[in-house]
């Protein structure tokens, strides 16, 4: 039987490969342990819009039924922070959403998420990966009807719930009559519906169900996104772009050129429309590959910041513990306090948009107004898909500082928080971190532009061989 692997964010897997009814009844029951091992009697299930996902959430809601465990069942696909949303508003124990997030539409996945409305920490999710049997549980299932019948199902609309919650907490007057012309890209994922109902004279791409996602990994970086990149340069009416990956968590912008707005320029964003706008003080968070301009936003503001290891899980973790004004990583995950502790593409996309519209600016002139704090710079990043052992060989060199120089740019300072981080002056960085999972070796860099960043990345690859 397949060795179920939860990673960073829930286990994953190829649809009909590994990932089969079979295996989800497998996680399921694993995850019904440890729920009643904890007492929990609750749970929130959604699914997004890969294949399957309606026939895998009731079979998981059908596994906790045996157990039990009462469902609160969410009606047609939605995002993962509906359902992060959902088990906060109903005061579930535990939230399971059926996603595999931006992976290629091949895959679906099972994500856990904790009372709080964030991810559940690592050891909690270890302890429900060593409960999953063998082999499935072949006990008569009881059916949808019976668990209904039984008060153990309840049929929940958690997009009328985000939506409430979004109309709670957004000036959405404010952003309507702004006479911002959003181009909008679902990438065929869960956050269509939302945006279709609140700024419907959107322009819409990829808004219709499609589980092929036309082949695309529904990952929202500017590689995927060229169509909506021309749309808006090719349009004067449009002056924002938003795009949010398959289960609406992660977020991509664009100005009204066209051009790509990364998580480095929103985190920057936030953080000064959160406190020098809105007037919110908290602990900044970013993982280790965010850029450096966001220490010296928060000194500036006289912010604490904390650099974590990357992935969203450490920013949840501390955002559940202690006072968290915005938290973010560069693969698109950003939260900010007044929400839950929850990367939300949506609900970011909404900031920027009161932004703009409380301020009558573009995105480029905020973008502008944080250059003027902080200074201008860009970011980019290459995935060099190498065979594993020389990936290893280099992460080696690095541990053991062979690397002085990245062709013309002497290495003034090494940072190993989660990868290696070499400094060639204040703004100037590459960082180098392999792939747990795949024959890729990431490589990130920042300078003042982006001819620098590519000059960067250049001497870089020339110095790995």
């Amino acid at each position: 039987m397949t060795k179920i692997k939860f990673g960073t964010d829930g286990w994953r897997a190829i649809i009909a490969q590994e990932y089969t009814v079979d295996n989800v009844k497998r996680v399921a029951e694993g995850t019904a342990l440890w729920m009643k091992a904890q007492g929990f009697k609750k749970v929130v299930i959604g699914h997004d819009c890969r294949f399957a996902g309606e026939l895998f959430a009731t079979t998981t809601a059908r596994i906790m039924g045996l157990h039990g465990i009462k469902v609160n069942l969410a009606k047609d696909f939605v995002s993962t922070p509906m359902v992060s949303l959902g088990v906060v508003k109903t005061k579930s124990d535990l939230g399971v959403v059926i996603t595999a997030s931006h992976n290629p539409p091949s895959y679906n996945g099972f994500k856990l998420k904790s009372a709080y409305g964030g991810p559940t920490i690592p050891k909690d999710i270890a302890a429900v990966e060593a409960l999953v049997p063998d082999s499935p549980n072949t006990e008569e299932l009881p059916t949808l009807e019976q668990m209904f019948d039984e008060g153990l199902l309840n049929y929940i609309d958690l997009e009328d719930m985000y939506i409430k919650h979004v109309e709670d907490n957004f000036d959405l007057d404010a952003i309507r009559k702004a006479n911002i012309g959003l181009a909008y890209d679902a990438m065929y994922g869960a956050g269509m519906n939302v945006i279709k109902r609140l700024l419907p004279n959107s322009t819409m791409l990829h808004c219709d169900y499609n589980p092929s996602f036309m082949g695309q990994a529904p990952e929202p970086i500017h590689k995927n996104l060229q169509e909506l990149s021309q749309t808006l340069a090719n349009n004067p009416n449009l002056t924002l772009g938003l795009a949010n990956d398959g289960d609406a968590d992660r977020i991509g912008m664009y100005d009204e050129d066209g051009n790509f707005v990364d998580s480095h320029h929103l985190l920057l964003l936030l953080l000064n429309y959160m406190h020098k706008h809105k007037g919110l003080d908290g602990k900044v968070i970013i993982t280790f590959s965010v850029t450096d301009k966001m220490k010296k936003m928060a000194e500036m503001f006289d912010l604490n910041i904390e650099v974590t290891k990357i992935g969203f899980k450490y920013i949840a973790e501390i955002m559940v513990n202690e006072d968290v004004v915005v938290g973010g990583e560069e693969s698109g995950g950003l939260a900010v306090k007044g929400h839950i502790p929850e990367r939300d593409g949506i609900w970011n996309g909404l900031l920027i948009m009161e932004f703009m519209a409380k301020t009558g600016k573009s995105i480029k002139e905020l973008i502008q107004e944080v250059y003027d704090i902080v200074g201008p710079f860009a970011f980019d990043r290459d995935d060099l898909h190498i065979a594993n052992d020389k990936k290893w060989a280099i992460m080696d060199n690095c541990k053991n500082n062979s690397y002085t120089a990245m062709g013309q740019y002497e290495v003034k300072k090494v940072e190993n928080v989660d990868g290696y981080k070499f400094y060639f002056s204040e703004d100037e960085w590459v960082m180098i971190r392999p792939s747990g999972t795949e024959p890729v070796l990431r490589v990130y860099a920042q300078a003042p532009n982006m001819e620098g960043v590519r000059s960067l990345l250049d001497a870089t690859h020339a110095t790995l061989g």
